[in-house]
């Protein structure tokens, strides 16, 4: 059956305010991999508090494709042009280098992504595959009349990995660690799943924890105060000192999200002898499938051994379990995760280079990387840590 031609009209939104806050939720709601993160909420936010601003290098220029004849919003991509690498976590800086040794200028460069988040889901919002498929055409061809060198997609699903590799952009993989809810009853139900060696490791990490006289209280967005959030702000903000390097996101950020969407949000706050000395930020949503969890943040103000996988892992996977979340994304990287239950995962992003010979070049890297990427896979699959059936 042929399909109906849409007369789409291209919108170019210095700033995500620009467009409905409703329109783009509902959206947002229709994916088949939606986050928080996509909330017109959270994009935002990152705007309003200058995190993500073209002062800090993020400037916005979202794509919104209208249907002609409605006005209706059918398509959006979180889109931003980039003077910088930092906050992506797809790591580009070799070729960025390879261009500045050769007397070329990488920056700027156009960048679709959320910003500071890596998590994958949608990134190209759209009402059917129709929309789908003229959006991510209307972005290769904004980069190509543009003066970028570069356009990234990052964290796309899969289909839109292909969709966007069909445009002739070149697709990169990545290893992330989620661990998935196997309707577990408790905590004890899962850790029975695990090695014998990891289940006793475990129990003693959370056993040094409970000795040094820390207890922990899971605080929802709805009830956090603006004491919980001052907190979390000083452990982020610890964190991002004890690694020589500056915080993305601010208080005001954090203030504004937990007012805005408080009921994606759950803060998990260490105590000892009545006073806080750790903090997490956890984002989560309910859906059809069964809900996420999202690992973001962490800090402490205080030392206490294993108190990083209380707070950011084991509190979290029990909240999963107890309010029946289906899979708990634990952020970028970290192999150590898999100790804790949570199994390898690829990742995608897809890239477009203005440059002929560099794009030839970039090429050929991506082809060994990936295979070293698949051949890392496996072998991380092949060690499990769940006991053998």
């Amino acid at each position: 059956m042929k399909q109906e031609r849409i007369d789409y009209r291209m919108g170019l939104l210095d700033s995500p305010l620009e467009v409905d806050a409703r329109e783009w939720n509902a959206l947002v709601a229709r994916q088949p991999q939606p986050t928080p993160f996509l909330r017109h909420e959270f994009l935002s936010a990152l705007t309003l508090t200058n995190c993500a601003t073209e002062e800090t290098g993020w400037a916005p220029r979202f794509v919104t494709l209208v249907d002609g004849q409605t006005g209706a919003l059918v398509a959006a991509a979180p889109l931003y042009v980039k003077h910088h690498s930092y906050g992506e976590y797809v790591f580009d800086w070799a070729w960025a280098d390879a261009y500045q040794r050769n007397g070329l200028a990488y920056y700027p460069k156009l960048v679709c992504a959320v910003p500071f988040t890596p998590v994958q889901g949608t990134r190209l919002i759209a009402v059917d595959d129709q929309a789908r498929s003229r959006l991510a055409a209307t972005l290769v061809a904004l980069a190509e009349q543009s003066d970028v060198s570069s356009l990234h997609v990052l964290f796309p699903t899969e289909y839109e990995a292909d969709t966007l590799e069909a445009l002739g952009m070149m697709r990169r993989e990545g290893i992330q660690f989620h661990w998935l809810n196997d309707g577990y009853r408790d905590f004890d139900e899962f850790l029975s799943t695990l090695e014998q060696k990891k289940r006793k490791n475990i129990r003693a990490e959370r056993r040094k924890v409970r000795e040094a006289g820390v207890t922990l209280r899971r605080v929802r967005g709805e009830d956090a105060t603006d004491a919980d959030w001052r907190f979390f702000n000083r452990c982020y903000r610890q964190t991002y000192r004890e690694h020589f390097s500056s915080p993305y996101l601010s208080l005001d950020f954090f203030r504004m999200i937990g007012q805005t969407m408080p009921e994606n949000l759950l803060l998990i706050i260490a105590e000892r002898e009545g006073r806080a000395i750790a903090s997490s930020l956890i984002v989560y949503q309910r859906d059809a499938s069964g809900g996420a969890l999202y690992g973001r943040y962490w800090g402490a103000l205080e030392h206490v051994p294993c108190l990083h996988f209380e707070t950011a892992y084991y509190q979290p996977l029990e909240f999963c379990i107890e309010e029946k979340l289906a899979v708990f994304e634990g952020g970028a990287q970290g192999e150590h995760k898999m100790a804790r239950g949570f199994m390898p995962t690829v990742t995608h992003s897809a890239h477009w280079l203005a440059h002929p010979a560099y794009s030839d070049a970039v090429a050929r890297f991506l082809e060994n990387e990936s295979n070293l990427i698949h051949s890392h896979f496996d072998e991380l699959r092949e060690h499990d840590p769940f006991k053998k059936r």
